[in-house]
């Protein structure tokens, strides 16, 4: 077990990194998006690039960033129905939902999404819209983003394991009669 906590671990620092730079792109929207606005009402003038751009910019930032949501344990929780459940009832209920859920729809996404980005890359596929951008990057998002949020759930899973075996310390600090920690 010690081996796959350390793998957990480096999955951990990996989405870790990964989380913190998406963040950036918060910004760089923000600054594309109002130079788009300025330079649209100041001068009469756009271009479906800078409208584009905000939205891979957006798109990476959901994408990138579930890996690292779900890391901080941010995902969305059905509060109302695993605080009244025991520590361990919530446990098995992760790791069943990961196992169940989680890990093959990110599977699913993965194998459906490599061959979606690959054909827009071979064929160099740029948006429809008049000065529209490439489009594979925005398409690379969506297996690559789906990619580290499966890493991640092996993450979870195995710390979810070891924290039912009585290995760790549950790293989020949740214990019985505790519902899940986030308000």
């Amino acid at each position: 077990m010690n081996g796959l906590l350390a793998i957990s671990r480096i999955i951990d620092a990996v989405n870790e990194k990964i989380g913190r730079a998406t963040g950036w792109l918060i910004l760089a929207a923000v600054t594309v998006s109002s130079v788009n606005a300025l330079v649209r009402f100041s001068i009469n003038r756009s271009s479906n690039a800078w409208l584009e751009l905000q939205w891979y910019l957006f798109g990476a930032v959901v994408l990138m960033g579930a890996a690292y949501t779900f890391k901080q344990n941010e995902h969305i929780r059905i509060d109302i129905v695993s605080s009244r459940l025991s520590k361990r009832h919530r446990d098995m209920i992760d790791v069943i939902g990961h196992i169940l859920f989680l890990m093959p729809l990110c599977l699913v996404i993965m194998w459906l999404g490599w061959p979606f980005f690959l054909r827009s890359f071979a064929q160099a596929e740029v948006s429809s819209s008049a000065g529209g951008l490439i489009v594979w990057p925005a398409k690379l998002l969506v297996p690559l983003g789906f990619t580290f949020l499966f890493a991640q759930s092996i993450s979870e899973l195995i710390k979810r394991i070891a924290v039912m075996k009585g290995l760790i310390d549950d790293p989020y600090g949740v214990t019985d009669g505790d519902a899940a920690p986030a308000e």
